[in-house]
């Protein structure tokens, strides 16, 4: 591996750039993490880097010494995808879950045709901040692995398994025994949140802040619940009620 590299157009620096690319990060089985925290959690987290480019040497990168190529900040700047690129930019192996690998979870939460990046990257970290114990991404949900939601997970995206369903058989099939919680705007069928007790297990559904969730979900629930609010506010943001809902359930 090249230990320095100062142009733009290295052949290396191309390949990377193309990672900003959900085509080349799913072909590649690979994505981007940028910034010292979030790479260092990603590697506490046995995800496995493959490369790190930094801007000068530091002794705080020792723990990826045979991984780090020097280079400029305006390599940086080509590879990175903020407006402001930071010290260092990864290219490391994406990590996917099976539904083997959580079939002991207990405290699963279930995102429906979630469309925002920031949102998914700060459910992660919320849904780890309240000991969740996996995430199922179900339907047409934006890229895990897309900078803006490995951002916004703030280093958490490895630390809880998120599992992608597309059919709802499978979902019907594996969390049949489970207590099936459909979050749902207020109606006279749901129970409001201070009222209402989670029973191990539980599947948590939360569908898109466009959309809701979908009748389909709705109907699979086995208990419909609202977040009690002031009449005159019509909606919460998707990760603001996540966050209300797991510590209302964990506070019981």
């Amino acid at each position: 591996m090249e230990k320095e590299i100062t142009s733009v157009n290295n052949e290396l620096v191309k390949q990377v750039v193309k990672l900003h690319q959900k085509k080349y990060r799913d072909e590649e089985k690979k994505f981007l993490l940028e910034g010292f925290k979030v790479i260092e959690e990603a590697f506490k987290s046995g995800i496995e880097i493959e490369k790190v480019f930094v801007s000068k040497e530091n002794a705080k990168y020792n723990f990826l010494q045979d991984k780090l190529i020097l280079t400029t900040e305006a390599v940086l700047k080509k590879i990175s995808t903020t407006e402001t690129p930071p010290e260092a930019v990864a290219v490391a192996k994406q990590k996917k879950f099976t539904l083997a690998d959580i079939n002991q979870a207990k405290k699963v939460i279930l995102l429906e045709n979630i469309k925002d990046l920031g949102n998914l990257g700060t459910i992660l970290r919320t849904a780890k901040a309240f000991s969740q114990d996996a995430i199922i991404l179900f339907g047409e949900t934006v890229d895990l692995y897309n900078p803006k939601c490995v951002r916004s997970s703030v280093g958490n995206l490895w630390k809880i398994p998120v599992v992608q369903i597309k059919d709802f058989k499978t979902l019907e099939t594996e969390f049949a025994h489970f207590e099936r919680v459909a979050t749902l705007p207020k109606s006279n069928h749901t129970v409001n949140l201070k009222d209402f007790q989670a029973k191990l297990p539980y599947l948590i559904m939360f569908g898109s802040e466009a959309e809701g969730l979908s009748p389909q979900l709705t109907d699979f629930s086995t208990q419909k619940v609202t977040i009690e609010m002031n009449s005159e506010v019509e909606s919460l943001n998707l990760s603001v009620s996540v966050g209300i809902i797991l510590n209302a359930v964990n506070r019981k």
